[in-house]
């Protein structure tokens, strides 16, 4: 007589639901590689447990590190439907890099250092080999933020996402000393607007960017003369979100008593003027030019869908993926110091009196 207990041979399984546990398990095996780079000191090992283990201060004197009054700064987001083009052309290994880049970025706003980050990746199904690939650009992210990627959750659900989709999430950890985190109050009349390159659509209008391939035809794996002649439209529009974290960081360490940055604005959806805007106090104009470089990408999507230059501006970020108000005296040095660091910039505006509008000059 068999046991009451033993599963029955005719049962169901998971598996049976479109759901593997092996594969996951393999996935995560992959990956620990990807998260091990990562992490430097600050990271206290923690085989087999169920969140990761970050240390705030850390007091050994090669890595010495501590904090007067800090405040932890938390962010996150996704990468939007970019992760349709990612899966169309069947490249993985750069949406991580988006992932991290745009929660780092926006933490760097608030004056915030990156210390950790944490993933969520959603799919159909669980192929390995496929999971490495993302979280391979997840960590690519998280080193060029100066983070450490502490963990994440891949989650198979068969039937949320279609065969083949996925979504990413990602949620960043950062600190900032309370005395120097950015107040958008100390904006004011004189400051001087610097904007840092984009490294092309980044994140955000992909949605639109789809409607345009798709209603006129576009061929994702064919090169374009008035964009890259060694890189086809595909791989032009999966260039991955600049991430500003070590220039940022770097040159807020240059200047350890003066606060010569007034406010900074990461250039995401609603293009730069309604991002900027957030920087201003409500008695304060930025009054811009239009003199940085538009890149081709963006010369190529309005003429191939004949979108209204108004529409381009408020979609995507025309070029300026980051801005910086400083004050006039420290802006050429400010400036020098970011191209140092391997940046393009700009300066594109002046700070005036006004009611916490962006408005455009000639």
């Amino acid at each position: 007589m068999p046991r009451q207990d033993a599963p029955s041979p005719n049962g169901l399984t998971y598996a049976d639901s479109g759901v593997d546990i092996d594969a996951g398990d393999k996935a995560a095996q992959l990956i620990l590689r990807h998260l091990r780079r990562t992490q430097g000191q600050r990271v206290i090992p923690n085989p087999g447990g169920f969140a990761g283990l970050f240390r705030l201060d850390y007091n050994e004197q090669l890595f010495k590190r501590n904090y007067k009054d800090p405040v932890l700064v938390a962010c996150t987001d996704g990468v939007g439907t970019k992760v349709k083009l990612a899966a169309q052309l069947d490249i993985h290994d750069t949406v991580g890099i988006d992932l991290v880049a745009m929660s780092v970025n926006d933490m760097l706003v608030q004056g915030a250092e990156p210390l950790l980050f944490l993933d969520y990746i959603g799919v159909h199904n669980v192929d390995p080999t496929h999971i490495e690939r993302i979280v391979k650009g997840v960590a690519d992210g998280c080193e060029q933020a100066g983070c450490a990627l502490l963990g994440g959750e891949t989650a198979e659900m068969p039937a949320v996402y279609a065969p083949g989709d996925y979504d990413l999430a990602g949620f960043a950890i950062g600190v900032v000393e309370l005395a120097r985190a950015i107040d958008p109050l100390r904006v004011e009349p004189g400051d001087i607007v610097l904007a840092l390159a984009s490294s092309g659509v980044h994140s955000n209008g992909y949605s639109l960017v789809r409607k345009i391939v798709k209603s006129k035809r576009l061929k994702l794996d064919k090169t374009y003369p008035e964009l890259d002649e060694q890189k086809t439209l595909g791989k032009v529009l999966l260039e991955p979100t600049r991430i500003y974290a070590r220039s940022i960081v770097s040159l807020q360490r240059a200047y350890k008593v003066k606060k010569v940055i007034s406010g900074m604005a990461h250039i995401t959806g609603g293009g730069l003027a309604a991002n900027l805007a957030r920087a201003l106090p409500p008695k304060t104009d930025a009054v811009l030019q239009r003199t940085w470089a538009v890149p081709p990408v963006f010369t190529f999507l309005q003429e191939r869908g004949a979108i209204d230059p108004a529409e381009m501006d408020r979609v995507f970020n025309m070029g300026v993926g980051y801005c910086l108000i400083v004050r006039p005296t420290f802006a050429d040095s400010i400036a020098s110091k970011l191209r140092k660091h391997g940046e393009t910039v700009w300066t594109i505006g002046k700070i005036v009196r006004g009611r916490g509008r962006i408005r455009w000059s000639p």
